[in-house]
């Protein structure tokens, strides 16, 4: 048989055990001098405690003058070796060792674009693109902010190296539609995917400036391939590109907002309506909206973006089949809006 298991009298509090957690990742080294730590929202899902419990484990580690409070960045350690009892920091993150040159800092020493464009991603993914920010970013990496020029010129350039990444992602599938209509809906479907994996990509996105990304275009090459074949026209091949990218990309941008609900326990698309039932009955009363009226009696109806986008997506390309099929000689169907 075991030990005995510990009476509950006798364990620490939950608060004082995730503390000694973290305060052992800090003297090992595993969080350095100037990272932030975990959230009190990250606290309360990767441990599963009350966000009062959550609140307890900083307040421990501030009063022990582990941590620190930065405004815009969060909580970030502050204590800059290693605590009484616990071994000495001898090695660095990343197979970082002695020998780095004189006066680089920790994370410094093992930072690539790679690593700094990664950590970019992640950041906009877990807490959405309004918390990435290069003072953010160089306080999750260990460095300083003017460090990070050193591997990217500014916000706008990151962006567009954290959408290169990101595309980079899409693998194209073995046993693609080869005829035209399913390949557009395949490659929808794949964009609408990764905006599902990283809601920030959507509004990162431009079609009056288009994104000038390698592994974007070549999403766009693929989804366009048996198209070309049928539809010559320069123009007429834009417009089709950018109605299915651009279709994808305009319901995408909602997915951020959601996430954003759900990161702050607000309100979500699906149960928004909950709660405003007399404000919408006092709108529709006059019966001005017959529309919204017919929606709003129907109470087993629920907005949700993926079956909205699916439907959609099929109208869209109901709409063209007659060009992507051929038409007849002399009907046009280019961007002019000239037809038969």
């Amino acid at each position: 048989m075991g030990a005995p298991e510990r009476s509950a009298a006798t364990a620490p509090a939950p608060y004082l055990r995730i503390a000694a957690e973290l305060r052992d990742r800090i003297a090992s080294g595993e969080l350095r001098a100037g990272e932030r730590i975990p959230s009190t929202r990250r606290i309360t899902r990767e441990w599963g405690v009350a966000t009062a419990t959550a609140t307890k484990v900083l307040a421990v580690l501030r009063q022990e003058g582990l941590v620190r409070a930065v405004p815009g960045v969060g909580t970030v350690v502050e204590a800059p070796g290693a605590l009484p009892g616990h071994p000495a920091r001898t090695t660095r993150r990343n197979g970082a060792r002695n020998g780095t040159r004189h006066g680089a800092r920790d994370g410094e020493s093992a930072l690539t674009r790679e690593r700094v464009v990664r950590t970019a991603v992640r950041i906009a993914d877990a807490q959405g693109a309004a918390a990435l920010s290069m003072r953010a970013l160089a306080a999750e990496l260990g460095v300083s902010t003017m460090v990070l020029y050193r591997y990217v010129p500014g916000k706008d350039d990151l962006v567009l190296l954290m959408a290169d990444a990101v595309f980079g992602e899409v693998e194209l599938p073995a046993g693609a539609p080869a005829d035209r209509r399913g390949r557009l809906e395949a490659a929808a479907r794949l964009q609408w995917e990764l905006y599902r994996r990283h809601p920030w990509l959507a509004r990162a996105v431009s079609f009056t400036r288009p994104l000038l990304s390698g592994n974007a275009l070549a999403l766009m090459e693929w989804m366009m391939a048996p198209v070309r074949e049928r539809v010559t026209d320069a123009s007429e091949l834009l417009c089709i590109m950018v109605a299915v990218a651009g279709y994808v990309r305009g319901v995408a941008v909602n997915l951020e907002e959601e996430a954003e609900a759900g990161r702050g326990a607000g309100v979500t698309g699906e149960r928004w309506p909950e709660g405003r039932g007399e404000r919408l009955e006092a709108i529709l009363q006059g019966g001005n909206y017959p529309v919204y009226a017919r929606i709003a009696a129907r109470r087993d109806l629920a907005f949700d973006l993926d079956s909205m986008f699916a439907f959609g997506l099929a109208r869209m390309l109901d709409g063209m089949e007659p060009l992507l099929e051929g038409l007849p000689e002399g009907r046009g169907t280019g961007p002019s809006g000239e037809g038969a």
